[in-house]
């Protein structure tokens, strides 16, 4: 009995030592590198020709002419489809309300004689290639739907301005040119703090905005 009792001891040794050496073997192993974010550039190239995107989680109101059956208010899902009452997986997200539109009339079609649809949007979120961003010393950094005619005091505002830790002039701005993310300086103690309107500048939906701690 008392030889069982060691062979049992010697074999739970040898499997403590094999799960140790298990989870330090598992500790030991690198992840893979990652690929970077894929680049999803925003349609608007020129502050001068914006159209909302409409995008996941915007709530939007569907009016079929003549149709109160086919008509009603619907939130986009996020993979950026909408089902109707009359139509199953749409896709929303991506295209402004009157190419949603167009889309609709068409598929309706098939049930309803001359279909004329109308789209409207509720509540505005947009996709994440048509939000302004704004990271680190924001008093409320954050993603912010963007709006015609955007500056970046209007950004600022919208965020609730510097912390008193930020270095506003170290400040970067990022924005996708040709599938390409290039960085701006921008001089943002001089606009907020010294009131210099010079260095205010336009936004385009997706711009991603960087403001860095000061080093004291």
């Amino acid at each position: 009995m008392v030889r069982d009792w060691k062979v049992i001891s010697v074999a739970t040794r040898l499997m403590v030592t094999s799960v140790v050496v298990l989870l330090v073997g598992c500790a030991s192993e690198q992840l893979p590198v990652l690929p970077t974010a894929t680049i999803h550039p925003s349609i608007t190239k020129d502050v001068n020709d914006y159209r909302y995107i409409i995008g996941p989680g915007d709530k939007i109101k569907i009016s079929v002419w003549g149709n109160p059956e086919g008509s009603g208010s619907y939130q986009v899902r996020p993979d950026g489809m909408v089902s109707t009452a009359l139509v199953d997986d749409v896709v929303a997200a991506g295209r402004t309300p009157t190419e949603l539109s167009r889309d609709l009339e068409e598929k309706l079609s098939r049930y309803i004689r001359d279909p004329i649809v109308s789209v409207s949007v509720d509540n505005f979120v947009g996709p994440f290639s048509e939000q302004v961003r704004v990271m680190g010393e924001a008093v409320e950094p954050r993603a912010i739907s963007y709006k015609e005619d955007m500056t970046l005091f209007d950004v600022m505002i919208e965020v609730g301005g510097l912390t008193e830790f930020a270095d506003g002039n170290s400040a970067r701005l990022i924005r996708v040119i040709d599938n390409e993310q290039r960085q701006f300086s921008l001089q943002m103690d001089d606009l907020m703090r010294d009131g210099v309107i010079e260095a205010n500048v336009d936004i385009l939906p997706g711009d991603i905005i960087f403001i860095p701690e000061a080093w004291f």
